[in-house]
């Protein structure tokens, strides 16, 4: 599947030219004159990456950025700030603020195809060890979950259970399954213990969001859809 890039670009001939080059990289792309329509966009789909101009109508691009940053459903997507703004005071500025890079114009194709394969090499090493879902994130490195960019508390067998979950997202997992990879065959025959640990994480989610993550498929087992 090709990586889907966004961009937001108000001047035509740069607009065509990133375009341009985004296809030549072989990415799927979808670019945006205004800031608004892109963050309205988001809402249907997320992007791998963001190339975002500063100087924009309706909204500067360091807002954009901050609105960006600030959503845990979009904080996780890099973005790589394209301007002519290139003091160092904007650069720091941009990067400070949670830009994954900055690229000063004019600038040079094959220099800014370059910077968004290696932004993307860092995200997929970043996502190895944390899986979202939604608004739901769970670091594998610090055993640690945030919903809603909340930090949720789970004990050793919650965290297993829901990791279990999240790494097959739209899949079933049967109940056979969950007891077996959780709780090893010296409990496999005790189902009510899971059935208490899923009610527990749907309780502490529920007081974040009233938005259910953890499904019931009835006499088989659990799912997180998609």
């Amino acid at each position: 599947m090709k990586e889907k890039i966004f961009f937001v670009e108000d001047d035509e001939s740069i607009y065509f030219l990133i375009e341009a080059a985004l296809s030549a990289g072989g990415y799927e792309k979808k670019g945006f004159v205004e800031p608004l329509a892109m963050l309205e966009a988001l809402k249907e789909e997320k992007p791998n990456l963001i190339v975002l101009d500063l100087m924009l109508p309706n909204m500067d691009g360091f807002e954009v950025l901050e609105k960006l940053k600030s959503d845990s459903m979009y904080s996780h997507i890099p973005v790589i700030i394209l301007s002519a703004k290139s003091s160092e005071p904007d650069i720091v500025k941009g990067l400070d603020n949670g830009a994954s890079d900055y690229i000063t114009k004019p600038f040079g194709v094959l220099e800014f195809i370059s910077r968004i394969r290696a932004n993307l090499r860092k995200v997929d090493q970043v996502n190895q060890n944390v899986l979202i879902v939604r608004d739901l994130q769970l670091n594998l490195d610090k055993h640690s979950c945030l919903l809603c960019n909340v930090p949720i508390e789970l004990t050793v067998k919650e965290y297993q259970v829901l990791k279990l979950l999240m790494e097959n997202v739209g899949n079933v997992i049967t109940r056979d399954r969950l007891l077996h990879d959780v709780w090893g065959f010296e409990q496999f025959a005790e189902t009510r213990s899971l059935d208490v640990h899923i009610k527990t994480i749907r309780d502490k989610f529920a007081k974040v969001t009233p938005d259910v993550y953890i499904e019931t498929v009835r006499g088989i087992g659990y799912i997180i859809p998609k």
